[in-house]
């Protein structure tokens, strides 16, 4: 008897809570945006970066870095003149001691010299110096005009002429939980930028991309800082590319009146004006900041939903 007692009261326990659940009013339920939608917020998984990524990315800077002190050869020179992990290099120069640590750096140039957007070489050299992250070596022996080093990482192959200067440690980079990503998100005035230059002169980038921008420490940025990139449609209406699909015919033959967009007629008929300037921006992909300048940073692109390019505006995501 006692045992059907409890049951019962078991059951009325459980009948009354839910009856108190479905009793909720809606406006404790979950907040909820009416202007938004489901469609405007993907969920983001970003991409976190490796010890290879914080040491691989190389940088931009207005403060030149010192050439005294560079590779001069290796243990099989001349026959060898690329380096890699676990070679023995020489190192010309001065203050070296056995033990030290010393990154290789490379002064960049583009052979190509062609601009991805107007104005990209006027942005760059405002920005400073480009400069590639090669590796870092050791020293094992300073008895000799020159050092000797051993090459403990390598991001690409060090050659004669690349730069030694002081190793730095990197902060590394906190995780970043999965969150929803809000695809058009205005502008909240916060720090921004834009990506002036990419590693390896790319020109489209995704997931893993290295990117250079203008804006740094000075406007507030630190490693770790998320950037959103964003363009507009004025940019792709820009574009030598993508400013195809806008002049083709986008009408249908049963459209008494087909539209214009911005001066590209798609008829002689009079059909409405489509004002490109008018349409939204869009959040195109997720930028972790693995470096800074005063003035520049370094970021590593850890998600995206279509192509990021060289040009493309940057600003501090408020998320």
């Amino acid at each position: 008897m006692k045992k059907t007692g409890l049951l019962l009261l078991l059951c009325l326990t459980v009948a009354a809570a839910a009856q108190q659940a479905d009793s909720t009013p809606a406006d404790q339920a979950a907040p909820q945006n009416t202007q938004i939608t489901t469609g405007t917020f993907p969920i983001e998984r970003i991409q976190t970066p490796t010890n290879a990524d914080l040491y691989c990315g190389g940088f931009v800077s207005k403060e030149l870095m010192p050439n005294a002190n560079f590779v001069a050869g290796g243990l099989e020179s001349p026959n060898t003149t690329k380096f890699a992990t676990n070679d023995t290099i020489f190192l010309t120069g001065q203050g070296y001691q056995t033990g030290q640590k010393y990154q290789i750096v490379r002064e960049l140039v583009d052979p190509n010299r062609y601009e991805l957007f107007a104005g990209q070489h006027s942005m760059l050299k405002a920005m400073g110096q480009p400069y590639s992250e090669l590796g870092w070596v050791r020293i094992v022996d300073t008895r000799g005009k020159m050092a000797i080093a051993q090459v403990e990482f390598s991001c690409e192959t060090i050659v004669p002429g690349d730069y030694a200067i002081p190793f730095k440690e990197k902060p590394a980079v906190a995780f970043h939980l999965p969150e929803r990503f809000d695809r058009f998100l205005p502008s909240n005035g916060s720090a921004s930028g834009r990506i002036v230059l990419a590693k390896d002169f790319d020109l489209l980038l995704g997931n893993g991309s290295k990117v250079y921008m203008n804006i740094g420490a000075s406007q507030g940025l630190k490693v770790g800082d998320y950037l959103r990139a964003v363009r507009t449609y004025e940019a792709d209406l820009r574009d030598p590319v993508d400013s195809l699909s806008f002049k083709a015919s986008a009408s249908e033959d049963t459209q008494r009146y087909p539209p214009s967009i911005e001066g590209h007629m798609f008829s002689k008929t009079k059909g409405p004006s489509i004002r490109v300037a008018d349409m939204p921006r869009r959040a195109i992909g997720e930028i972790v900041v693995i470096n800074t300048t005063p003035t520049t940073a370094t970021g590593m692109i850890v998600f995206s939903l279509e192509d990021v390019h060289v040009g493309d505006n940057v600003e501090l995501d408020p998320q």
